[in-house]
C-alpha cells in the first residue's frame, strides 16, 4: 500500500477551514462537500485554529523574538538610567565637600 499524499492549493485549503469555522458545519459534512478526507479536513482546522491561538512553532518563535527584543530595550534603558545616576551622585559628592 501507497502513501502518496496530494498537495492541495492554499486557497482549497483556506475556503474549507473557512466552511467549517464560519458555518459550524462539521469537518466531516464539509470534507464529503468538497470530496476531501474528513481527517483532512480536520488536520486543516486544527492547524487554523493553533496558527490563530498563537501556538505553532513559528508563531511562538516570532513571539519569543518579540519578547526578547523588548527585554534587551528595557535592559539598555536600565543601563543608562543606572550611568545617570552614577554620574550625577558623583556630581553631588564633589559639590558637598
Amino acid at each position: 500500500m501507497s502513501s502518496k499524499s496530494r498537495k492541495y492549493s492554499p486557497e482549497l485549503r483556506a475556503e474549507v477551514v473557512k466552511a467549517v469555522l464560519e458555518t459550524g458545519a462539521t469537518p466531516a459534512k464539509v470534507a464529503r462537500d468538497f470530496g476531501l478526507v474528513a481527517e483532512t479536513v480536520r488536520s486543516w482546522v486544527r492547524q487554523e485554529k493553533e496558527k490563530a491561538r498563537g501556538s505553532t512553532p513559528g508563531a511562538r518563535e516570532a513571539s519569543d523574538r518579540a519578547r526578547i527584543a523588548e527585554l534587551e530595550r528595557r535592559v539598555r534603558e536600565l543601563e543608562d538610567d543606572n550611568a545617570f545616576l552614577v554620574k550625577a551622585s558623583a556630581f553631588f559628592a564633589r559639590n558637598q565637600k
